[in-house]
């Protein structure tokens, strides 16, 4: 299990950024295996074109055959090359830096020419509930959309590819503002996705947390409790990125695109909220299995009291004729040492005392 301060070092600057001024591009992520990986999508309304760019191949800043041009880039440890990429678009030094240094805050910022977003895009294991944070860049103006993750398997914006290569929805017949938004809300969308994940297994806790409490089970709350206030913490700054998005009087993001804006900004309330409840959920699960454990040691502790309770009258009764006083001194020391039945007198008497206490604890209901 990953410790919980794990992601406290993850989200704090890197040494290898100090030192350096503003708009220095030092990669402060950890370092992925393979090359940079390049794709470009170049479309309008009647063509499409997709290519692998190579590493050294020129990057031309504008489409060849359309009105939009989508570069997405996997992997942004090489500095060289988003260097390149940053002179063809003109992108500011402190956009790049901000690309090259991962586990950013999700932001919006607003330059001449272009729009520049950060989001945090989660990859999660259905089976362990595990998950991990990726930052994506997007660098969006009049006819380009720039994308930049970190290398990792898989991401949502294949969902926009497949709109792209078989003509899906409006994406084709809009411009960059609405390709930008489509990276948004796949990524906003996926969210929801990961918490209806976690809901299996909240769902899952709550059946044997009341019935069968352990302590494991505390573990597993609150490793999820982990996993949803990582999802807070990339959620709640994202109100605030769309609701810039929306309210920016940028021209080339049209009226119409500000409208769908405005749908994610629900989207991205309605997932803050659901995220609230998952919190709310946790913790009441959390005190459930509080409660469950100390029920249980009650009815332990209980059990335990009532067999005492029972042996304590037989103790005394069996301590009472074991002091072995002798008779032949006083007739008051111990006359039934010399009964003929005062063994089986004795087993009778404890007997009846059991059955006695035993009748009144049920009639109380203490058993």
């Amino acid at each position: 299990m990953r410790s919980p301060l794990l992601s406290l070092r993850r989200n704090r600057p890197s040494r290898r950024k100090r030192g350096h001024p503003p708009g220095t591009l030092v990669y402060t992520g950890d370092q992925p295996p393979g090359p940079v990986r390049i794709h470009r999508y170049e479309y309008d309304d009647e063509h499409f074109e997709e290519h692998l760019l190579d590493a050294g191949e020129a990057i031309d800043a504008h489409p060849t055959i359309g009105a939009v041009s989508w570069l997405d880039v996997d992997g942004v440890h090489e500095v060289a090359l988003l260097r390149r990429i940053g002179a063809a678009f003109e992108i500011h030094d402190l956009t790049l830096e901000d690309i090259v240094h991962p586990n950013q805050r999700p932001k919006m910022e607003e330059y001449a020419h272009y729009i520049f977003v950060v989001l945090q895009m989660m990859h999660y294991d259905h089976e362990t509930a595990d998950l991990e944070p990726e930052q994506v860049s997007l660098v969006f103006g009049e006819d380009f959309v720039l994308s930049f993750q970190e290398t990792k398997e898989g991401d949502a914006f294949e969902l926009v590819r497949v709109w792209l290569r078989e003509h899906r929805g409006r994406v084709r017949r809009s411009g960059a503002d609405y390709l930008a938004y489509c990276l948004v809300d796949v990524v906003v969308d996926h969210y929801m996705e990961i918490l209806e994940g976690l809901g299996e297994h909240i769902e899952s806790l709550e059946d044997v947390v009341a019935t069968e409490p352990h302590p494991e089970l505390m573990q597993r709350v609150n490793t999820l409790r982990r996993r949803v206030m990582m999802l807070r913490r990339s959620i709640w700054p994202l109100r605030d990125v769309i609701l810039a998005l929306e309210r920016s009087e940028v021209s080339f993001i049209a009226s119409e695109t500000d409208r769908y804006f405005r749908d994610v900004y629900d989207h991205v309330v309605r997932t803050a909220e659901i995220i609230e409840s998952a919190r709310e959920m946790l913790s009441a699960l959390s005190d459930l299995h509080v409660s469950a454990l100390s029920f249980r040691m009650n009815e332990i502790m209980k059990m335990l009291a009532i067999i005492a309770t029972f042996f304590l009258p037989l103790s005394f009764i069996a301590g009472l004729y074991g002091m072995n006083f002798n008779p032949d001194a006083s007739p008051l020391n111990m006359p039934e040492l010399e009964w003929y039945l005062g063994y089986p007198f004795a087993l009778t008497l404890m007997a009846a005392v059991a059955t006695t206490m035993y009748v009144f604890f049920r009639r109380r209901g203490w058993l």
